[in-house]
């Protein structure tokens, strides 16, 4: 098996048209002769198409739009950063995947309400299963909240000594000489179906999708080292239909002494333990308390929209005590539960002070609501708004 010497990736998505080059950047190693067929490189993400269309081995036509492409995306950058996994079990995972879900992220509100409170694409009554690779939290897979997030459900297909789950349930890495199983019997080795053999007929349309978003490392590909990921999604960091909006962006008298300080964000009031979510790709740039925001998370991005590509911050504050679930310098993915709604630090109730920051996690705060209107217009849809002369806090961040 074939030793990863070097991985880095950068994911882009774009607004624009397909025929514009964007990357998914990635230093992979050179292939060497004599390896197993799980370690062969796995290539670089050079374009993110607007759809594509693939036949399975029974002629059957198979158009992917680009939300189903972006998922496939996921889980060629998460197992190009998974060490033994190699292009041949990203195709296994890429079929397991569109035999499942047809990569989408789907709920199941009749097993689990709450699961309609995550960024979805659709919904499926597979007795208690999520996903894209429909998992079930009844056999240990994950909780709902850790199901609902498409790199971690990856990384759960992928298993091994750095997976999730660390071996139960098993994940392909985890199955004896899984390389030298057709793909097919592979997929059904980490799904235990009930239909073992409907995995195989969409092993051309993975390669059709490997082979059309990944290319082998080159001269003359950037390569970012470190950093955030471009990302053109843009969720809003609360689950639908669980906040309030209870104060806005602005200069307030906070401790009613007469001096205005400016509160440099919005709160949107929710029940504490509600998850925060992180509103775009991106690095987590620091995880820390103060004594007025309590605890916080500062995430970095670069975000492809409107105007062009931008580097913006965006900080979580007041955040639940031990609920934080990234470290600083993890890569997340929009909509991925980063905490907890809390009431930590300078506050009056549980609620989410949101701040975007563009050019970074340092620069200066700007009214985040005009901002997610521009890039995600139906980000707030579905949740109740108040007249922004209330607060669930009185802190004054500059």
């Amino acid at each position: 098996m074939m030793r990863v010497l070097a991985i880095v990736t950068v994911v882009l998505f774009l607004f624009g048209p397909p025929t514009a080059l964007t990357a998914y950047a990635l230093l992979a190693p050179e292939p060497s002769t004599g390896c197993g067929a799980g370690g062969t490189a796995v290539g670089a993400v050079d374009s993110l198409p607007a759809d594509l269309t693939a036949s399975t081995t029974g002629g059957d036509v198979v158009r992917l739009d680009r939300v189903q492409l972006g998922h496939a995306a996921t889980i060629i950058t998460t197992g190009s950063r998974t060490a033994g996994v190699g292009r041949d079990g990203v195709l296994v995972a890429l079929m397991a995947a569109l035999t499942e879900s047809h990569l989408r992220m789907l709920a199941n509100p009749g097993a689990y309400p709450d699961s309609t409170n995550y960024p979805h694409d659709g919904t499926g009554q597979d007795h208690d299963s999520l996903g894209l690779f429909q998992m079930r939290p009844a056999a240990g897979w994950g909780t709902v909240a850790q199901l609902m997030d498409p790199a971690y459900q990856a990384a759960a297909f992928y298993g091994g000594p750095t997976g999730p789950n660390r071996g139960s349930p098993r994940g392909l890495l985890d199955i004896p000489d899984w390389q030298q199983l057709p793909k097919g019997a592979a997929a059904q080795a980490v799904e235990v179906s009930a239909f073992p053999d409907r995995y195989a007929q969409y092993e051309p349309v993975a390669r059709a999708i490997l082979d059309k978003l990944t290319a082998s490392a080159r001269p003359g590909v950037p390569v970012q080292a470190s950093g955030p990921a471009v990302s053109s999604r843009v969720v809003f960091p609360l689950p639908a239909d669980t906040w309030t909006r209870t104060s806005g962006f602005g200069m307030r008298d906070l401790g009613d002494t007469g001096h205005y300080k400016l509160h440099a964000g919005v709160d949107y009031a929710a029940p504490a333990g509600t998850p925060v979510l992180a509103l775009a790709d991106g690095v987590v740039a620091s995880v820390e308390t103060s004594p007025t925001g309590g605890n916080m998370i500062v995430l970095d991005h670069t975000i492809a929209g409107p105007d062009g590509t931008q580097r913006v911050g965006s900080a979580y504050l007041h955040l639940s005590d031990g609920s934080t679930t990234v470290t600083e310098g993890d890569h997340v993915t929009a909509g991925a539960q980063i905490a907890q709604v809390g009431s930590t630090g300078r506050s009056t109730g549980p609620h989410l002070h949101l701040e975007i920051r563009p050019g970074g996690p340092s620069s200066a705060a700007i009214n985040p609501e005009p901002w997610l209107a521009a890039h995600s217009p139906a980000a707030m849809d579905g949740s109740a708004v108040l007249p922004a002369t209330g607060s669930c806090s009185t802190e004054a961040m500059s």
